[in-house]
């Protein structure tokens, strides 16, 4: 089976979709189960205080995103995409293991496990479905979308119960008080290990989507060239370990990584006519604003899960919920919920003529953060004796920001593949994901200045402090989507109206 033989299927999602639907939802319970836990687990098990855990949050959320940006690479001109999902993959089941077997002294190694083996599979399996639609589908999108309801299913799973399984809300009975944590790593490790299986039973679905680029190479020369990737990105562990742990470091990295893979895109783009240039600028104009999004949506591994814990009642509509389970799970709930309805959405308004266009979704996808943030801001009103607020006030705004999220994330994704040349879309879809390494780290340090503001007050003067800092971003989060529908008719040119 080709290529051409799988973008030519009838219905609206190929079947090919379906495994790398699962796939991606099991690796996404690994990477969303540790994500939840990471700030809560160093402030209350490593002792860290909440600026420095904020900091260390952001630069190993930043860490991860930028290597999808490497992996990316590697895949487009060595590995393809099929082996580098696999090697991250195992990566990934090998952070997890060295967690599990002890989170509190191997913290730090088993993150730079992970880091590195996300840069390998998270952007390449995206690129993967971009390859099941021909350029013009107007399935695309919702093909994304479906996509992205599978990424939050594996979130919801893993975002709830690793964290409340680490803090003893969940299991309680069943798993000894010094294991809790243990467990709570151990599955992201069992998970991995399915995600792993299901794409090696499922790619021969695939046809020749996701193979090497260099089999046309004599194979000693291949054999040689994969041996080394492996063996230098084992060799980049160390180094995250040393950057993530000593977050200063990773402020230099940041400053340097930016700027060199725009440049290294310049180079790329003198072999691509106007059009295609054209293109890829739109793409790093919603790569820039994609940054922002993800430095106010991201509260949600940092400051936002310090104020679930401290603030939040553990009650909802009478139910016993964890609210860090809660905060971590909330949003995958709502996507998996509306983002195949909203896909459908978009699939009838482009029928009619109407679909919004990129920018404009992007633009709207603020609108919705700004929502959503405004919500967290007035939390306030239902601040009561016990000094806890809303657990459903709470839930109520991440219902608004999901529709921020889908307007955006699977629409960037998808449009990450549209405006980029085929050869480059591992590179594309790498710098994309490297936005939001920025967004990340500017995450930890929006989380740390929250912090630091609130150190020294008392808790009722350190709630003020949370959700004045969240009206500030509200506010920021709506200028920012006025100017991106306003900047409609000027994308339009460069994306050439593709939708």
């Amino acid at each position: 089976m080709e290529q051409t033989d799988i973008i030519r299927f009838k219905g609206k999602y190929p079947p090919q979709l379906w495994s790398l639907f699962f796939s991606e939802m099991w690796e996404r319970f690994c990477f969303y189960g540790m994500r939840g836990m990471l700030v809560f687990f160093m402030v209350h098990q490593l002792k860290l205080d909440e600026t420095l855990a904020n900091l260390q949050y952001g630069a190993t959320q930043a860490w991860v995103y930028a290597f999808t940006f490497i992996g990316g690479l590697f895949a487009d001109k060595l590995l393809g995409f099929r082996k580098s999902l696999f090697w991250g993959g195992l990566l990934m089941i090998a952070g997890s293991v060295i967690l599990a077997i002890d989170p509190v002294v191997f913290f730090f190694p088993g993150i730079s496990f992970t880091i590195v083996g996300t840069g390998f599979f998270k952007p390449n399996i995206s690129s993967m479905v971009g390859q099941l639609y021909a350029e013009d589908d107007p399935r695309r999108d919702a093909g994304f979308s479906l996509f992205y309801a599978g990424v939050n299913l594996g979130a919801l799973i893993g975002g709830y119960l690793c964290v409340a399984v680490g803090k003893g809300d969940l299991m309680e009975s069943m798993i000894p008080v010094t294991l809790r944590w243990n467990v709570a790593f151990g599955f992201a490790a069992f998970v991995m290990v399915i995600s792993l299986l299901t794409f090696t039973q499922t790619q021969k679905k695939m046809g020749s989507i996701g193979l090497s680029p260099i089999l046309h190479w004599d194979k000693s020369k291949r054999k040689m060239a994969e041996l080394a990737t492996y063996v230098g990105s084992l060799m980049m562990i160390p180094i995250v370990l040393i950057m993530v742990s000593k977050t200063a470091y990773t402020d230099v990295f940041m400053a340097i990584i930016g700027p060199a893979s725009i440049v290294y895109l310049l180079y790329e783009m003198r072999s691509f006519n106007i059009a295609e240039n054209k293109k890829l600028l739109a793409a790093l104009l919603l790569m820039l604003f994609s940054i922002f999004f993800w430095a106010f949506f991201e509260q949600s591994g940092g400051s936002l899960s310090l104020f679930a814990a401290d603030y939040l009642h553990s009650t909802f509509a009478g139910v016993p919920l964890d609210p860090n389970g809660v905060n971590n799970a909330a949003n995958s709930l709502f996507v998996i919920l509306f983002a195949a309805v909203l896909g459908i959405i978009w699939l009838a308004l482009s029928k009619k003529r109407k679909e919004p266009s990129i920018v404009v979704k992007f633009g709207l996808g603020f609108l919705f953060l700004a929502g959503g943030f405004w919500v967290f801001s007035t939390a306030t009103l239902f601040f009561d004796a016990t000094g806890k607020t809303s657990l459903e006030w709470f839930t109520f705004g991440w219902f608004i920001i999901t529709f921020g999220e889908l307007c955006l994330s699977p629409i960037g994704m998808s449009a990450m593949t549209k405006l980029s040349p085929q050869k480059t879309q591992g590179l594309i879809m790498g710098m994309w994901f490297l936005a939001s390494a920025y967004g990340q780290y500017f995450a930890g340090l929006l989380g740390a200045d929250i912090a630091q503001t609130a150190q020294s007050f008392s808790p009722v003067e350190k709630f003020h402090a949370y959700t004045d800092s969240y009206g500030n971003l509200s506010l920021y989060a709506l200028v920012a989507g006025i100017i991106l529908i306003a900047l409609h008719p000027i994308m339009k040119k460069l994306t050439m109206g593709i939708k």
